[in-house]
């Protein structure tokens, strides 16, 4: 078999999973893909975590504590997914300590009904970085217009980030200023700069499906030629963007002072289209100091048959930035385009959690102890 997975590593792009389950942790799943697959890194969300906790595999103990002492649906939750967090945190913790704290990391998301009070995902941010309780801990705040000022707050002090839910270039950039700005926050409170670490969730596969959907719409030939190209032009002007901003003069004042770069993370990887290749979110987005954060599928998929073969950004500019306005020429607005996955993103986010509330209660309800 080739390692294509080892060849990514190579090249500077950190494998993380996309999933966590109590399954996973406890049956040494989580270490064997650690140990065997390049794995060096875990991000959740509400879906998986949805997912995971309503499969019900390894939680019923809990929930049946949960419920003996009658703590509220939202306790309960928190209380079980910050306990799958740790304990992923804690198999992760030699990946965290031999890569001086970039990696092994895992991600956990604010209550996603928060997305748009500033002040709500500060204080949520704060609380889940103290029942966590691991310095490789990622806090996963969306990056809209409320969560810009809560990235700067909670990197200001001096928690550690990932920003999730970017699609456009615009807001890319306002993020990569929240951050600056909560290091230099950071660094007025005097707080040491070096542990504190963030990554930037730039949305790759949505982007395809919502523009395809348009192009399908059209239907001209020239419409045609152009599907599956918008979200992996996106992400490599993303990774300009992050060239950038992480060579600038504000940037190096910071770096003198013993920050790190916000690495950029292609997040949504899982192809959605079988015209595709199933790896292509991995092979066209292969750069230094990034992070690919994939469902295990696709993990699987770039085992198998993905062909790593270099840098596949560097150079690629020119072509993606005409990619993109091919697309405004044939009327498709990508302010639009961001704009709706954004507000989607936070909308299923947020479903996903309504349902995770729902299934977590009807489990305690089920093994509450009987009065008496």
């Amino acid at each position: 078999m080739t390692d294509a997975l080892k060849r990514l590593s190579d090249e500077g792009v950190a494998i993380w999973l996309d999933d966590l389950s109590r399954k996973r942790i406890t049956s040494g799943n989580l270490a064997e893909l650690i140990d065997q697959q390049h794995v060096v890194g875990v991000t959740t969300n509400p879906t998986i975590f949805q997912k995971a906790i309503s499969g019900g595999d390894g939680y019923e103990q809990q929930v049946a504590d949960l419920a003996a002492r009658k703590v509220t649906v939202e306790e309960a939750i928190r209380m079980i997914t910050t306990a799958d967090v740790r304990d992923a945190a804690d198999i992760l913790r030699p990946v965290f300590d031999a890569t001086g704290g970039k990696d092994g990391r895992v991600s956990i998301e604010v209550d996603p009904r928060l997305a748009h009070n500033t002040r709500a995902t500060v204080a949520e941010a704060k609380q889940l970085a103290w029942l966590v309780d691991r310095p490789n801990t990622l806090i996963k705040i969306p990056a809209t217009k409320a969560g810009l000022p809560a990235i700067t707050e909670t990197i200001g002090l001096g928690i550690s980030v990932n920003v999730t839910l970017i699609f456009s270039l615009e807001r890319y950039r306002a993020v990569m200023d929240a951050y600056l700005s909560g290091l230099e926050k950071a660094k007025e409170r005097g707080l040491d700069l070096s542990p504190i670490h963030s990554v930037a969730s730039f949305f790759v596969s949505r982007v395809d499906t919502e523009i395809d959907k348009r192009l399908d719409g059209i239907g001209t030939d020239e419409a045609k030629a152009l599907r599956g190209k918008a979200a992996v032009a996106n992400a490599r002007l993303a990774y300009q963007a992050y060239e950038e901003v992480f060579s600038s003069d504000r940037w190096q004042a910071l770096e003198n002072a013993g920050a790190n770069k916000q690495r950029p993370l292609w997040a949504s990887t899982g192809v959605k289209d079988p015209a595709y290749q199933d790896t292509m979110y991995v092979t066209e987005l292969v750069a230094p100091n990034t992070v690919n954060t994939m469902p295990e599928a696709t993990l699987e998929a770039t085992e198998d048959h993905g062909e790593i073969s270099g840098d596949t950004i560097a150079g690629t500019y020119e072509q993606a930035r005409a990619d993109l306005d091919a697309l405004e020429k044939l009327g498709i607005s990508y302010d639009d385009v961001v704009q709706v996955l954004e507000d989607e993103g936070v909308e299923k986010f947020e479903a996903s959690w309504n349902d995770l509330l729902k299934s977590t209660q009807a489990e305690i309800e089920r093994l509450a102890p009987s009065e008496g």
